[in-house]
């Protein structure tokens, strides 16, 4: 596991909510969407449907209704399902629906109204059914979110851009998962101005991590009456466009070639991200049969489902793609890379010295990126924690840091202590979720 290349098959592997083939609790006794269903729509109810509807401005609530989602965090006191409108990150200027869901913490409502985690999810798939606003959290992320509840946090929880609404979910992509972010924030506040208040943090595990310091980094132009104090961004999936003169050079830990990931991520890739980025493209074309029959299942189920076939049909990234998928895949850099590292306000990262999915030298490249950029950067490293592991056992020490941010405290810098990340360890047994 010293080579990055051996573990990081790519910045995909981000299975943020996948915590092993029993994570996720059995999901809501639903159908599922139609074999033939487009980029996974369908299988959710009417709720998400906004066909004949005219969208209303980005930021706008279009409907919500109370929530019985099984599979949520301790400490929920009520639970909102909403649809709100945002701006489409791949053809700006066109409004999109998109879904989330509100969850508010017990007890008396503060005067001014709850201060609010906007929590951006992990990887669970790219089917609507996938949606956490219909399907559920996984064990770990209940935990998790019961922390910010018991804090006296409400979370405001998107879905994305096409989970669990029509269309493709450009996966891993920060423009349109930020906006999905800032528009659900903005439509919050607007619908509930008595139960929520206008102090928010940003905070997301994974490819939920790519999406919150998206979010950060366009909300200044994009919302900036968003008061938004700081982001906390464990597993991080994102990467920095970085400059020829900066400080620290990027580790090469990645490449991003399909064919080399783990087939699961590989394909929400191709029918996710490399869809959206090119929808007058019929995306079978860049298959093979196998590929094909396995795109029908990235369509139909959810993250765990797909690994478990893949493992029964024994079926690997080479074997899932023609020798079209590299023009077809030729704008997925650019639409990934964050244009550049500056986040203006402080950012807390936690690192499990044991990730293996995320790897470490990536989450470094991150770190260093916005570090040279001059972002106040609080980078936490666990020995023996794994992707998961870490995701609970940070709380220690990201939620003094977001007390600090709400009482206007200095935030102190980790940057001039920047170093290298060593090899992969191996993950420390007894931990929950550490695997």
């Amino acid at each position: 596991m010293s080579d990055p290349r051996s573990f990081l098959v790519s910045l995909l592997a981000c299975c943020a909510t996948a915590m092993g083939t029993s994570a996720l609790a059995a999901a809501p006794a639903t159908p599922l969407p139609p074999a033939g269903s487009p980029y996974g729509d369908g299988g959710v109810s009417a709720f998400y449907e906004t066909d004949g509807v005219t969208l209303p401005a980005p930021g706008t609530m279009i409907r919500t209704e109370e929530l019985n989602t099984p599979h949520l965090p301790d400490g929920t006191a009520r639970a909102i399902r909403t649809l709100y409108s945002a701006t489409d990150g791949m053809a700006e200027g066109t409004p999109v629906a998109v879904s989330g869901q509100i969850l508010l913490p017990p007890g008396k409502v503060p005067r001014h109204g709850w201060p609010i985690i906007a929590w951006e999810h992990g990887t669970t798939g790219v089917a609507d059914v996938c949606a956490p606003s219909w399907r559920g959290y996984s064990s770990r992320d209940r935990a998790y979110l019961a922390h910010w509840l018991a804090a006296g946090f409400a979370i405001v929880a998107t879905d994305y851009q096409g989970l669990g609404t029509k269309g493709p979910h450009p996966y891993l992509l920060y423009r349109p998962e930020g906006y999905s972010v800032l528009a659900g924030l903005q439509a919050a506040l607007k619908q509930f101005p008595t139960l929520l208040r206008n102090r928010i943090v940003l905070v997301g595990q994974s490819q939920g991590s790519g999406a919150a310091l998206g979010a950060a980094w366009l909300a200044p132009a994009h919302a900036p009456e968003l008061d938004i104090l700081g982001v906390v961004a464990t597993g991080v999936v994102a990467d920095f466009h970085v400059p020829a003169n900066a400080a620290h050079n990027p580790i090469p830990a990645v490449y991003t070639d399909p064919t080399q990931m783990d087939s699961a991520f590989a394909m929400l890739r191709v029918e996710g991200t490399d869809q959206s980025l090119n929808p007058t493209r019929d995306a079978s074309t860049v298959l093979t049969p196998t590929g094909r029959d396995y795109a029908r299942q990235a369509r139909m189920s959810c993250l765990h489902s797909l690994f478990d076939y893949a493992a029964k049909k024994h079926i690997s990234s080479p074997a899932l793609f023609n020798a079209k998928l590299a023009d077809y895949e030729k704008d997925h850099d650019a639409a990934f890379q964050i244009p550049d590292g500056h986040i203006s306000m402080p950012v807390f990262v936690g690192t499990g010295l044991a990730d293996g999915e995320a790897g470490t030298a990536g989450q470094y490249n991150a770190v260093a990126a916005m570090c040279d950029a001059g972002t106040t950067v609080s980078w936490h490293e666990y020995a023996g924690l794994t992707h998961n592991g870490a995701v609970n056992v940070s709380v220690r020490d990201s939620l003094p840091f977001v007390k600090r941010l709400m009482k206007g405290k200095h935030i102190a810098s980790t940057c001039a202590t920047l170093a290298l990340p060593g090899p992969i360890q191996q993950a420390t047994p007894g931990i929950p979720w550490n695997n």
